[in-house]
């Protein structure tokens, strides 16, 4: 498998929500993540040492704007955007008042062709001014970010083939779940087969089992709707449990996860089409899991 970028970490997820007061009292008080900026158009959140992990925006359309991707250093993202340019997908290089306020060395913007999602490469961000103080979970870092995909093979092409992402695991067809190549985390990423492109979930990874447990205490005592788990996946070996935010938008909360090494690493396997892959505990998801999320498509 060739790997023409070297990636090192999901860096963040920028969100539209239709209320965003109401948005940033959930993720605040009931997820747990703090505020770092805020104004009446954005609130940024984090849950790690990094100034921001979470964007929220004002917008009419609940859905997935942008995602941020950390290189390992700026000359792979210079090696990146070469990469892009050459494949047609037109990158466009980040002002450096934008990088400044970003908190970034340099960056680059561009979008997948197919959904439309804006994707953010950028290297040397600087660390919070203050350390992530955990209040009501104790969450270790923004886990990964899943997709619904209307071509599965077309996405398959783009994230893989084109990216360089590393395929972990596979349900031929239906489901990959993606590494950020070298980072060894069983995935940041996984494509989901679907009617049309947009969100399926965002997950948060959490360091004690105990935070599944109690997360789902707080959420059905706030009247959350909990739309699958708790269970434990089978590709990444993770307990997890899903919920819902004021949009619907689904978040999941997980613990554990199977580590693949640069060197050595085991190659993918093929699971089957099966229920029991996603839940090895035998549990179903409610029908309002992964199914709302837009892809929106920013203009600024």
């Amino acid at each position: 498998m060739r790997h023409p970028i070297r990636y090192a970490r999901l860096g963040y997820c920028q969100l539209h929500v239709t209320d965003l007061s109401r948005s940033t009292l959930f993720y605040r008080d009931l997820m747990g993540l703090v505020i770092e900026r805020a104004d009446d158009r954005q609130v940024w959140l984090r849950c790690s040492d990094k100034p921001y992990d979470i964007i929220l925006e004002q917008g009419d359309i609940a859905g997935l704007a942008r995602i941020g991707i950390e290189l390992e250093n700026a000359q792979e993202l210079e090696k990146a955007f070469d990469h892009l340019r050459h494949l047609g997908h037109q990158p466009v290089w980040t002002d450096e008042g934008e990088c400044h306020d970003k908190c970034v060395t340099r960056a680059f913007r561009f979008r997948n062709p197919d959904s439309q999602l804006e994707l953010d490469f950028y290297a040397g961000q600087a660390v919070a001014t203050t350390p992530y103080m955990p209040k009501v979970t104790k969450i270790a870092r923004l886990g990964h970010v899943v997709l619904n995909v209307g071509n599965f093979e077309k996405a398959i092409r783009f994230w893989v083939d084109e990216l360089g992402f590393a395929e972990s695991d596979r349900v031929p067809g239906r489901v990959s779940w993606l590494r950020c190549w070298p980072n060894p985390l069983h995935h940041s990423f996984a494509l989901i087969a679907n009617e049309a492109d947009g969100l399926n979930h965002i997950n948060f990874m959490v360091t004690d089992i105990d935070d599944i447990g109690r997360a789902m205490n707080r959420m059905q005592q706030a009247d959350v709707p909990i739309v699958f788990g708790p269970g434990r996946h089978l590709p990444s070996t993770s307990i997890f449990l899903y919920f819902l935010d004021p949009d619907q938008l689904t978040n999941e909360y997980s613990f554990g996860m199977e580590l693949i090494e640069e060197a050595g690493g085991r190659r993918p396997r093929e699971l089957e089409h099966s229920m029991d892959v996603l839940d090895t505990w035998g549990g179903r998801p409610d029908p309002r899991f992964g199914a709302n999320g837009a892809i929106v498509t920013r203009h600024d």
